[in-house]
């Protein structure tokens, strides 16, 4: 059985049924319907934000769980590993629209859209206002797998020296160099862009802090639409507050949604958007296409499932 707490609409319900007629497929309404059903499910469909220690203990036949989103963060992989349940995600839909969120927000920073955008609400008629141009600059992208390679290629529209660091510092497509995570400190006093994908893992957590703002110059624009974690945000603002960076566009963050209270508000230097950089009118026809691949895995009893999780390193 294979049950859904992700609600999908009766058009991709019904091309999943006809396309698996073998599978008994059951779309729960609520997240106490799916919880009730869970018991007796062999695939359970998830979004990912449900999946605790509690639905575990009652998902007593559960072999694998299908997350259509990339996040996985919290997941309790050691006890995952001890049930042998196998963990897939929709990882590589967002390459798309992300990559097109991070250009957008740099052009948006550089064009003065924010001045331009209050200008027009107020009748102002404002040509002093200083534009700049994104071609030609060098950008860093932490993170360099579907997403980054994306956001690296677009950038290269744009003329731009590309830099991708990650884990293993393998080369990738479209990035000028690459380069191991831990070398990142070399590369900010000459990068004008630095974009953010990282995952949240023990690896990655805090990886941005004082210490690295202070090393970009001043006219460096940060922009994080990975995962929150990955910045000390106390330091972000401080790093903003005192002009070691020019600006920071954030579309993650530690605690979302971002509370009303939150200094990163009121900042005219940092842009804040809500977790938006991953939504497409695309996206859960991506996800159900890697589902269905995988289904068919399934069926066949094949083991090596499309963006299996390792559950070691939890991504």
């Amino acid at each position: 059985m294979i049950v859904f707490s992700a609600k999908i609409s009766s058009k991709h319900q019904e091309r999943l049924r006809t396309s698996f007629p073998r599978q008994t497929f059951i779309f729960c309404h609520s997240a106490k319907e799916a919880f009730e059903n869970v018991k007796d499910a062999v695939v359970y469909v998830t979004f990912g934000d449900d999946v605790d220690e509690k639905l575990l203990s009652e998902a007593k036949k559960l072999k694998w769980i299908a997350v259509l989103s990339a996040g996985v963060d919290g997941f309790p992989f050691s006890l995952l590993k001890e049930k042998g349940i196998t963990v897939t995600n929709a990882k590589g839909i967002h390459a798309i629209q992300m990559s097109e969120y991070a250009i957008s927000m740099l052009l948006q920073v550089y064009r003065q859209a924010k001045v331009i955008t209050k200008n027009e609400e107020n009748h102002i008629w404002d040509k002093s206002i200083r534009m700049q141009e994104i071609s030609g600059k060098t950008m860093l992208v932490a993170g360099t797998g579907a997403i980054g390679s994306e956001v690296a290629r677009l950038a290269k529209a744009f003329r731009m020296k590309t830099i991708g660091v990650s884990r293993s510092g393998n080369t990738v497509e479209y990035f000028d160099e690459n380069d191991k995570i831990e070398n990142l400190d070399s590369y900010l006093p000459s990068t004008d862009f630095i974009v953010s994908v990282l995952p949240s893992t023990e690896e990655t957590k805090d990886v941005f802090t004082l210490e690295q703002f202070k090393l970009m110059p001043e006219n460096a624009v940060f922009l994080n639409m990975g995962r929150g974690d990955a910045v000390i945000e106390a330091d972000l603002l401080t790093a903003v507050q005192t002009g070691e960076i020019a600006h920071a566009v954030l579309d993650v963050f530690h605690e979302e949604p971002l509370p009303e209270n939150h200094p990163f508000w009121g900042e005219e230097n940092i842009t804040v958007t809500p977790h938006v950089s991953g939504l497409s009118p695309n996206y859960m026809k991506r996800a159900l296409e890697i589902l269905a691949k995988n289904i068919e895995k399934y069926e066949t009893n094949e083991k090596n499932f499309v963006n299996r999780i390792d559950l070691d390193r939890g991504y």
